[in-house]
This record gives C-alpha cells, structure tokens and sequence, in this order.
C-alpha cells in the first residue's frame, strides 16, 4: 500500500525496501542507537529559543527550551520516543524547539535511563520524578506550574500515560492535558495493525517489541500482564485522568493500541480526542523536512499546547 503514502514518506519507505528492510532489531544496541541518531536531519531546522540549557534535578538530566525570557510561561513536559532503548536530546531537538516557538511554552524534556542496561521501573521512574521536581521548582525556567501539560512520542507516550496515572495515585495535582503521540502500549503487539504493517514500514514490529522486551527484563508474561504500567490497556484504571488526544498514524504497527486506548478512556469517563494522520507511519512527527503531516502535526499539538488558560497565582511571588 505504499502508494498511499505521503510523497516524501513514500520515497523514504521506497528506499527501505529497495535495502532489503534491514532490521535493526539484530544489530547491536549502539548501532541502533546511531541509526536513529542519523535521522535527526529529516526533522528539518528548529527556530532559535530565547534560552537552550541543560540541569540536573535529582540526578535526572533536562533541556530547558525557552521561547522568551518571560516568566510564568506555560510548561511542558516531554519525554522522547526510541523504543524504551534509544532516543534523547538530539533525536528530539527541532520538534522540541517548534513546540516551544508555536505554543508559547517552556518545553523540558526528560532523559530518562535507557534499557537494556535499565529496565522496567527505571524510566518510569525517572519520568514521574522528573514531574514532581518540576511541579515544585519549575518557576526557575519561567514557568507557570500551575499549567503543566504532558507529552510523549511512541515509548515516550507510554510514559507520559503512565506518568499522570501514578500522579493519579500519589498526588493531589493533575497535569492540565497531556497528549500521546503514537503511544506504544501493548508489550506483545496483539493488534490488527501490528499484523497489517508489521514489515514495510522502516519501524518494524520487530523494532518496536525487542525495545519493549530489553526493557521488560526478565519479567514474565503474567507479570507483566498484571501491571498497570506495563500493560496500561490490559488493567489500566483510567478514570479521573486529564483531557487527552491521542495522535496516530495510517501506516504504524502502534495505530490500533493508540485508539483503543482512546476508547478506553471514553468508556472511563475521560474528555480525549483522537485524530488518525492518513499516508504516514510510525515517527512521522519527525520527519518535517520531508513531510507536510508533520509540519501540521506539530502545529496542531502545538495550538493546543497554546490555549492553556493563565492560573490565579499571587504574580507578586
């Protein structure tokens, strides 16, 4: 079906066919990581930032993107995709710069440890502890922490999910959206859209689930299955959680695990959006050099990002 992809999508889907559909799930983890790495050009060129830094926060290390030096600006949270195994800072600059440009918003995004060397609860956990540090301290990067709104990319998605349901539990705060782009949910890929675009699509499911698999460990099936965070559609309590859009993609292993969870949250009582991007494939979101879904993607999320009401913080403090 590759004729119904997006032109400039098609021409990279085209050339990994052409290769022979490697597959990086028999490479070396480094080499996987490279690969990735090299693909950072297709996300085009990010607009200048007022302010770009690094900090360290309980031993979790961020990147700070500050469209303006002004204060009490929105804040974003963002943790990057890569299959729980890869991915970072530098996969994820220019969508991180665009966000921050159109939405008006400080964006942070988090580099959470990264599997096989960490597993399972190590992301998570530096995912959740990165929100709470920010909730109490992100008015030093000009922020309003009164307006924090989640947002992840594939592995990222997982845990930003994942992230506001522990919140949930442990705090009496809430995120005011968050939003899941492709989210990766399923650890065994049971869906029909696993099946349908599991080979042609350069993110194979092969790619997706030995990810997922390094960073489950060891863990059994039964475990895993029994776990709210690590099979979210399989026993996940959704309810009370913020208003969520779900971003999916026509051609992506993931498509159906992120709708599905759009139904689940219906049912749970929980305002979400979900809106299927047609002629594209698994990380479209970062192929904005080449792809016009992107460009309209990121301003989509972006516009949403925008409308973040300002909080009744005393100003004078």
């Amino acid at each position: 079906m590759i004729e119904h992809l997006e032109s400039g999508i098609r021409k990279l889907v085209e050339g990994f066919i052409d290769a022979g559909k490697p597959c990086p799930s028999e490479q070396p983890i480094e080499a996987r990581r490279a690969g990735y790495q090299a693909t950072v050009e297709l996300a085009g060129k990010g607009p200048e930032m007022a302010q770009v830094y690094i900090d360290i926060v309980d031993g979790i290390t961020l990147k700070i993107f500050r469209p303006s030096n002004a204060s009490h600006l929105p804040i974003t949270i963002y943790f990057h995709g890569g299959c729980f195994i890869s991915g970072g800072f530098d996969t994820h600059e220019q969508q991180l710069r665009q966000l921050a440009a159109e939405s008006n918003n400080v964006v942070i995004s988090v580099q959470y440890r990264l599997a096989p060397e960490h597993t399972y609860p190590a992301a998570h956990d530096d995912a959740y502890n990165a929100v709470v540090a920010i909730r109490e301290m992100g008015s030093k990067y000009g922020g309003d922490t009164e307006r924090i709104s989640l947002v992840g990319d594939s592995a990222g998605g997982h845990l930003t999910l994942v992230t506001t349901m522990r919140l949930k539990q442990r705090q009496n705060w809430l995120p005011e959206r968050q939003i899941l782009i492709y989210p990766m949910l399923d650890p065994h890929g049971s869906s029909t859209s696993y099946k349908v675009n599991a080979t042609d699509y350069i993110i194979t499911d092969k790619m997706l689930l030995s990810g997922f698999d390094m960073y489950l460990g060891d863990k059994s099936p039964e475990h895993i299955d029994a776990n709210p965070e690590l099979n979210p559609l399989l026993c996940g309590d959704f309810r009370g959680l913020p208003p969520t859009s779900i971003i999916t993609a026509e051609f992506d292993p993931l498509r159906d695990e992120g709708e599905q969870l759009y139904r689940q949250l219906l049912k749970h009582g929980v305002e979400a959006h979900c809106e299927r991007y047609l002629g594209v494939i698994h990380g479209f979101y970062q192929l904005s050099a080449v792809s016009q879904s992107a460009v309209r993607c990121i301003s989509r999320i972006a516009a949403e990002l925008a409308s973040s009401t300002p909080s009744t913080l005393n100003r004078g403090h």
